[in-house]
Formats: C-alpha cells, structure tokens, sequence
C-alpha cells in the first residue's frame, strides 16, 4: 500500500469584488467535496486590494483538483483579477475550525440585524397600540353619532306618524263639511 504524500499550498486570490462574494466557502465547499481535513481561508488586504488567502493541506491529487477549480471557477459576483500560489510551511489547521469561524462571523453579522428588527417590531408595537387606542376612541364617537342619529330619526318618524294622524282626521273633517255643503 502506497501512502500518498500531503502536499500543503497557499492560494492567494486578488480583486476589486473577492470579498463579500461567497469566495470562501466556495473554497471550503471544493475543499470538502475532495475530503480535505485541513483547510483555512480568510479575507484580508494587500496594498490596498481585497484578497482571499486559502490554505489547504492534502495529497497531489487533491491539491491539482483544488488548483485547477480555483483557476477555472469563481463565484458569480467575484471580480478576481489575479491567482497565484505557493507552497506552504506552517501548521494548517482542521476544515471545521474554518467552518466554526464562518458560523461565528455570520452570527457576528446576524445579530445586529436582528437586533434592529426587534427595535422595529417594539416600535411598531407602541404604534399599533396608539392607533389601536385612537381607533376604539373614534369607534366610541360613531357609536354615539348613530344612537343620536337612530333617536333623531325616531323623533322624526313620530312627527310624521303624527302628521299623518293629523293629515288623515283634517282630511275626514273636509270630507264631512264638504258633504254637509252640498246637502
């Protein structure tokens, strides 16, 4: 049985859009389809240009497959200008700490916003119970509009009820006098 070697890289990615884009865990997600242990990217600078360093530990195979992708693949909204790797010395550490480091960074992102929309939702809490309070007040006032209009209109109809009571025995007293007239 051969033991394969593990050969251990640095890619350095540079662009004017290499951060924000998804780059690294594009690179994390090819690195762990190729069942790399040992992996790290991070976002940093140089002279002034965004740059993405990965750093992968793993046999040839992997490391050609890994290079080659990198060369031929970015992420959709990446604006990468430049690739070059380089061999590397140090200690790469293990592919979860990358990954725990994403989790981390995202919740470091998730938090503000999140506290933000609880600021809006207590805002907009104390205004729908305000409005809320203004609208039982201006139910009340319609309330009292149609009883008012309900015994306006009763009186109304009393009146004419007692119009035509009125109308009706005036027309009976015509129709009498008339008749005692033509007599």
């Amino acid at each position: 049985m051969q033991v394969r070697e593990m050969q251990k890289l640095k890619v350095k990615i540079t662009g004017s859009k290499v951060h924000d884009v998804g780059y690294r865990v594009f690179l994390v997600n090819k690195a762990l389809s190729l069942g790399v242990d040992s992996f790290n990217a991070f976002n940093t600078y140089f002279d002034g240009t965004q740059t993405v360093i990965a750093i992968i530990e793993a046999n040839d195979e992997a490391i050609e497959e890994f290079k080659n992708y990198v060369t031929d693949f970015r992420p959709k909204e990446a604006i990468m200008e430049n690739i070059s790797f380089e061999d590397y010395r140090n200690t790469v550490p293990p592919i979860e700490r990358v990954m725990q480091s994403f989790q981390m960074e995202q919740w470091g992102k998730g938090i503000p916003i999140l506290l933000q929309i609880s600021e809006k939702l207590d805002n907009n809490t104390s205004i729908l119970k305000e409005n809320t309070s203004i609208l039982k007040e201006n139910t009340s006032i319609l309330n009292d509009f149609k009883n008012e209009t309900n015994e306006n209109l009763n009186r109304l109809t009393n009146i004419m009820t007692k119009h035509d009571v009125d109308s009706q025995e005036r027309i009976a007293n015509l129709t009498v006098e008339i008749s005692a007239i033509k007599e």
